[in-house]
Parts: structure tokens; sequence; C-alpha cells
């Protein structure tokens, strides 16, 4: 690119240059959104606007060129937060800065969001619950609006519509830009801070030169941080540097390996199935510790790994050549070894050319969560965030190379355990926060933080941080030591649904935890009074933290009513959506039969909300019909409030009225 005395800039200068002298400057600190609440509707027009900003119309702008590429547009953006990486972890970080009020360019290298749980590579979200195995562990927040809005509008469980919804969650809100087809590429640091990154389109031929307040690596491979010089961690730590017994003794640069999925169908009439001439021969005796099943290979097979001894970023194309090798040998031996003779009419309907990446780098935290944090050998954190809990689930990195060794160990966790802020921030940059599989911790409590709801949950955590530093102009380091910014920042998080283990509502704001609480009725220890008792999860078989009422001709009722009139602009209901259940997309009939890809049966469907004013007159605040989300929010102009009731109408199944928390607020 040209300077002003018509020289030519490098990469440093670039980076560094001021907007002034750029070819294009955008501003995204543009009004529009709310802080609070589920994706904003938006216009068609002013969606396409939006793309027509981040679009260079500067005549000057073909002739300032970046050195060494000469095709390339320079645009500037502006931001309070850039995410870096569209997986479960940056699309829920983007989106929850984005709703608490921070604007946000989220930046995803392909051209669809999702990671590892996009159609590329079609990996089930999986956290806390475990498969049911810990049930009333599923994760509340953004990844339940996300699982449920999917169930509802996805029966037919396609992998492409779930890309299409998280598309859709990120291009409604007004708060965020969305880039895709786009890798960040370089970072221009000053005093500790990312001031700018550098990310470029080769497809539409653009760099953008992102200013930024606050930045977010969710990108799994922690490029971000490496551009930006932050202290990297690779591989094993030795079993000393974190009292760690399920540690190696001596550190190894080894890690868990990839994965290639397929699919395939029964279609009813013979399929042959003719293997490439460089599959693997696979036989029984590879398959010593790995099962193919009977009529089970519609979703296979996640075993299917390699590339634990290799640098998973860099042997990339090599790690994709052996699965593929792997995943086309086991699908010769189940269609032509003789074996499954059931398999003569099915065939493969996708394969998967993405390498599912389980581990690769991680970045330095202020806190590394380690093995003894998640056993609940440590004290608990003051800082905890957001929640994990499924097992420490190493594999080795031998992968399907060794058949003699079984393809994972799992160790169930007696609880779930709180994830401290302090290990999604870095320890050497004063503005870096991180989330998903790079989050600050060691190997082995990586082998459970890294399953795609516990990335999810701490991207929205890290998310919701980067707007409240954004809020009060504080690093992250700042906002941990400044205990009651640290304390809004989890009731922020509580408020928008995320699970904390042992927090409750205590916002002083929540009008309704002043009110008293009756109802129509209630089924035995499901009580009116527990909608406000800060809690929103039942364990399975418990109803001590929502109230219950039998669903009459009528439907049902819950009344708050205050000792005096009270201003409320904003009502905030949480309804039940079965946690005891799993939920996700899985294109593995088995599981997929233990979820109902539909709108919860629990749910509540149809409601209104009324207040009644202290002259006594009604006043119909919200009526909704066909709702199938748990967490509901309505705004409406103010209101003298002496009573405010919820009548349940119709649920999505159900013969009882569910409802776990009301908030008021003026």
């Amino acid at each position: 690119m040209e300077d002003r005395r018509g020289g030519r800039l490098g990469r440093r200068e670039f980076l560094a240059s001021a907007a002034g002298a750029s070819a294009y400057s955008l501003f995204v600190f543009a009004d529009g959104g709310e802080a609070r609440g589920g994706a904003v509707d938006r216009t068609p027009d002013a969606i396409r606007g939006s793309f027509e900003t981040i679009a260079p119309v500067d005549p000057e702008a073909a002739r300032r060129r970046f050195e060494g590429e000469p095709n390339m547009t320079l645009v500037d953006l502006s931001c309070d937060l850039l995410v870096a990486g569209g997986g479960p972890a940056g699309v829920c970080a983007a989106l929850a800065a984005a709703r608490n009020g921070a604007k946000v360019v989220l930046v995803q290298d392909r051209s669809r969001l999702g990671g590892n749980s996009s159609s590329e590579v079609k990996m089930h979200v999986v956290g806390a619950n475990m498969h049911r195995g810990r049930p009333g562990w599923r994760e509340g927040g953004i990844i339940e609006e996300l699982r449920l809005d999917d169930a509802a509008n996805n029966p037919q469980r396609s992998w492409e519509l779930w890309d299409l919804l998280l598309y859709d969650k990120l291009i409604s809100e007004p708060n965020v830009t969305l880039i895709l087809d786009t890798s960040v590429c370089a970072a221009d640091v000053k005093d500790g801070r990312i001031e700018r990154v550098l990310a470029r389109c080769d497809k539409s031929e653009h760099l953008y030169r992102i200013t930024c307040r606050y930045a977010a690596d969710c990108t799994g491979d922690s490029r971000l941080a490496l551009e930006a010089g932050a202290t990297i961690r690779w591989g094993h730590e030795g079993r000393d540097e974190f009292k760690e017994s399920l540690a190696p003794p001596e550190p190894t640069r080894e890690t868990l390996g990839s994965s290639v999925l397929f699919t395939a169908r029964d279609y009813g009439k013979p399929m042959p199935y003719k293997a490439p001439a460089w599959a693997r021969k696979i036989g029984p005796e590879q398959l010593k510790h790995r099962g193919i099943g009977k009529k089970a290979w519609e979703y296979g097979y996640w075993w299917i790994e390699w590339g634990g001894g290799r640098d998973t970023v860099r042997d990339n194309e090599r790690i994709r050549f052996e699965l593929l090798s792997i995943v086309t040998g086991v699908w010769d031996h189940i269609k032509n070894s003789g074996a499954y003779p059931e398999s003569a009419s099915w065939a493969m309907d996708w394969v998967g050319m993405m390498p599912g990446k389980r581990e690769s780098r991680r970045i330095e935290g202020e806190y590394m969560l380690s093995q003894n944090d998640l056993m609940g050998f440590n004290p608990e954190f003051d800082d905890g965030v957001a929640m994990g809990g499924w097992g420490l689930d190493e594999h080795p990195a031998s992968g399907f190379d060794d058949p003699e060794v079984p393809p994972f160990l799992s160790i169930k966790l007696a609880e779930v355990y709180n994830i401290p802020l302090r290990s999604l921030t870095s320890k050497d940059l004063k503005n870096l926060f991180m989330a998903g599989r790079n989050a600050g911790c060691s190997h082995v409590a990586f082998t459970s933080t890294r399953v795609m709801a516990t990335c999810a949950v701490m991207g929205q955590a890290a998310g919701a941080a980067a707007a409240v530093c954004s809020r009060y102009d504080l690093t992250p380091r700042e906002l941990y030591r400044d205990k009651p910014r640290l304390r809004e920042l989890q009731q922020t998080l509580l408020r928008d649904d995320q699970s904390i283990k042992n927090l409750k509502n205590v916002d002083p704001n929540d009008l309704a935890r002043e009110a008293k609480v009756a109802a129509s009725a209630c089924v035995e220890g499901a009580k009116p009074e527990s909608v406000i008792d800060g809690f929103v999860r039942d364990m399975e078989g418990q109803a001590e933290h929502r109230w219950m009422a039998p669903m009459s001709p009528d439907g049902a009722w819950l009344e708050l009513a205050w000792d005096g009139p009270r201003t409320i602009r904003h009502v905030q209901l949480t309804f039940d959506s079965g946690f005891h259940r799993e939920l996700t997309l899985t294109s593995s009939d088995t599981h997929n039969a233990r979820i109902i890809r539909a709108p919860q049966p629990e749910t509540v469907r149809d409601y209104r909300v009324v207040v009644e004013t202290p002259k006594g007159e009604r006043v119909e605040i919200a009526r909704v019909e066909g709702n199938h989300q748990r967490l509901r929010r309505h705004d409406f102009p103010p209101v003298e409030a002496a009573r405010l009731r919820i009548e349940v109408l119709a649920t999505n199944g159900s013969d009882t009225a569910r409802l776990y928390e009301v908030r008021a607020y003026a």
C-alpha cells in the first residue's frame, strides 16, 4: 500500500498506520439493538444495508495497496469486541456481548458457523449432562436457546439448517458485524494490549484492519493469541506442575487426535461399494476395541481418530488423508468383508472432508484450571462464570494406529464444576479473552472442558465479561479485582440464564424478589414462591425451584403482589424446557431416540402477562402463542403495578403449567 510519501507500507506499518491514511474507514459504533433479550428483529433492507457498509466505496481504495498484495483492498473496522472464531464459543461470545450493549465484529475463517457442530463436521453438541448421565445439568443460556430453536424448527435433523440458524442469530443482531471466509493473520500489540487485528478474505479480496477495545480468541487453534504473542501451551503438562495424578510423569507434545465422521442410510436395494486404492485394509484385528455394530451405520465413528502425535495444525493435510483412508477402509470392511450381509443395501451419503479437531494450542490464562479443580479438591472460585461437567475423557495420541489400546478412558466427575473468569483471560495481554478448547487449563482439565456445550458457556461468559469491561472501561484483570463489578457480571450471566453452580439471583434491581406470590394451584412440593427463590433448575425427580400447577380447562395462573405500587417496564420469565432430557442435533439414531425434535412438552406454549394497577385496572402487557423457548423477555411502556399475573393458557404437551422464575424491572 502506498503511504502519503508515495512509498510502500510493509506488514508492521500496515497495521500500525493511522486510519486516516487507510483505503476506507468504517466505524461499527452504530445505534441499534437492545441491551438485553433475544435476537432483535431486523428488516431485510436493514440487513442488506449492513453489508454495504463493509464494502469499500472510496475510488482511491484501488490505488492504495498493501505491499505484496496488489489486488487486496483495505477496510477499516472499529468495535468494542473482536471475536475471532465462529464455533459455539465464538457465536455465544458475540451474542452475549452484543445483547449486553457491546459492538462486536466476528471473524470466521469458514463459510459457515458452528465449528465441529457445523455441517462440515457433524459432531453433536454435548456437555455437562453427559448424554443424560447427569440429568438436570443441561446448560442454560444461549446454547439452550439455540438447541430449543433447532429442535422446534428442524425436526428433519438437517445439519445445514443448524448452520443457517447460527447465521440467522448473528446476522439478525444489530450489534454484530459478521465476516465469514476470513482469517486472522496479524495483530498489533502496544503496552500489552491488542490494538488492531488484521484479517484477510481472499473471496472478497479484502484485508480487514480491525481496531478493538477487547478481543476474544475463540479460534480453537489460538491463532489470534499466537499472532499477538501470548504464552501458548501444547500437549500434556508433567504431573508435578499442577499436582495432577492423571498427568504423565513428564510433559509431552502429544495431543488428542482428530476425527472424520460419515453418515450412511439404508436405500432398500443393493448398493455396491468400491474403496479407493489408497484406503486402509481393515480387519477384525483393527476393531478389537472399536465396535461397528449391526445396522448402526448411520453415523460413524468418533473413534476414527488420528494425528495426536503430529502437529494438529500444520499437519492438517496429512491428518485429513489418514482419516479418509481409515473411513474408506472401515466402510469397505463393513460392505465387502462378508461379515455384515445386512449392509448390502446401505451406502454412505456423506463423508466429512474437514477433520474435526479436538486439541491443538491452549492459551496461558490468569488461572490454569486443573484436574484438582474439576474433581472438587480445591476451594470454590469466587469468579465462577460458567459450568462444566463432562468426564475427564482422555484419548490416546496413537488413535486408530494402535488397535490394542482402547480409544478412550473416561472418568466421570462426581459433580459439575465452575470455570473461573481468570481461565478465560490471558495472563500476558491486558484485553484478551479466550473461550472454547483454547481456554486456560491443563491438558487433563481440557479433556473435560473441550466439549462444545462447555465451550459455548465459556463463550457466553467471555462475551458478557467483555461487555461489562467495555461499559466501565476495565481490563479483565481489573474486573476480577473489582468485586462489586465481578458480582454484577455474575448476576448478568444468571439473568441471561447462564448456569453457574451454587449462585442464585440476588439482583437488587429485580422487583419480583420483593413480592408475595400466589397461584391458582400447585403440585405438592412445587410452590408458587419458588419462582423468586433465585434458582432456575431442578435435578430429575425434584421440583423445589419451580412452580407447577395442573392445567384446568381455563389454564393456570401465578400472581405477584407488592405492598405498594411498583413501576415496571420489563418482565422476564424462565420456563421449564426439560433439562433432564438430552437435547442436541445428531445423526445417531440411538442418541436421537432420547431426544424430542419438537418444542419440549414441559414448556409453556401460550400465555399472557397482565398488570393490575393500584386503581384495579387490568392491563395486558404481553400475549404469546406458540412459544418453545425457556427464557422470554417482554418490554413495554412503564406502568404502575400493584399485581403482576402470568396466565398460562397452554403447554406444548404437559398436563401441568411450569415456571422457574419471574423477574420484573423498572
